[in-house]
């Protein structure tokens, strides 16, 4: 299928690696221009080339903590104009409820809910004037049934949740789609954290906890970047214009709802 989204501009942030690296993968796979972002610049530079060789697309990048007023404000100028955005930032750490201070869920706030919606509100603009736009925002399947143990994540991803319910139906009549996109467990550096939390807590192997967790998933897997990025893809391109403010799990079915 063509997506028809060859020749656009997307921001993807934190896509040096992980679900951020499997969007912009795919994004590019449809010749799509883009502006990466994340933190530290020699794994973001190594991504970006191999990008670039492997698709052939224009590939900025922008080395900055986006959490930041200065990060963003220096983001926003690179990605101005841009025709997708895709939000996305590592989760909190995990604990219990009574690990948390005021500090802790603030941090959590501006990382995976303040950042995100400064982000739509500097760039989906220029989309609104254009008449055409995606926004994604990875969030997580704790956003429909939470998780105990991520109640930084579970806070910070529902409220970015409950803003996008509202925004996406005001600005999709200007062309300008808006829907988050609910990870499970993929093979990334975040499942390799909570797994060698579990090491720790039960004494076993990271083997273990990953076939413990993976028995726990219908798919019994993990999923992949590369099937993550094609969701994401999707979202963005020219046949998902009616799908508005929708909450899309990718997570092997572990989430158990009927709908």
């Amino acid at each position: 299928m063509d997506l028809g989204i060859a020749g656009k501009r997307a921001l993807v942030c934190a896509s040096s690696k992980g679900l951020g690296l499997g969007c912009a993968e795919a994004l590019a796979a449809e010749g799509v221009d883009l502006v990466m972002n994340a933190r530290g610049s020699e794994a973001l530079e190594a991504s970006a080339q191999a990008i670039r060789d492997a698709y052939g697309v224009d590939v900025q990048t922008v080395a900055i903590d986006v959490t930041t007023q200065d990060g963003q404000a220096k983001l926003i100028e690179a990605a101005e104009g841009v025709d997708i955005l895709v939000n996305n930032a590592g989760g909190p750490p995990p604990g219990m409820w009574s690990d948390w201070d005021r500090e802790d869920f603030i941090k959590a706030l501006d990382a995976n809910m303040l950042t995100p919606i400064a982000l739509m509100k500097a760039l989906m603009p220029g989309m609104i004037d254009k008449g055409w736009g995606r926004v994604v925002n990875i969030t997580s399947q704790s956003v429909r049934a939470p998780i105990a143990v991520l109640g930084l994540s579970n806070s910070a991803r529902t409220g970015l949740t409950g803003y996008v319910a509202g925004t996406a139906r005001q600005v999709a009549q200007y062309g300008v789609n808006i829907n988050n996109l609910l990870p499970g467990i993929h093979a990334t550096d975040r499942a390799d954290a909570l797994d060698g939390g579990v090491v720790k807590q039960k004494g076993i192997t990271l083997d273990e906890a990953r076939a413990e967790r993976a028995a726990t998933i219908p798919a019994r897997r993990y999923g992949t970047r590369a099937e993550f990025g094609a969701a994401c893809a999707f979202l963005c391109s020219q046949q998902a214009g009616f799908i508005v403010g929708q909450n899309l799990l990718a997570d092997g079915g572990g989430t158990n709802l009927t709908m």
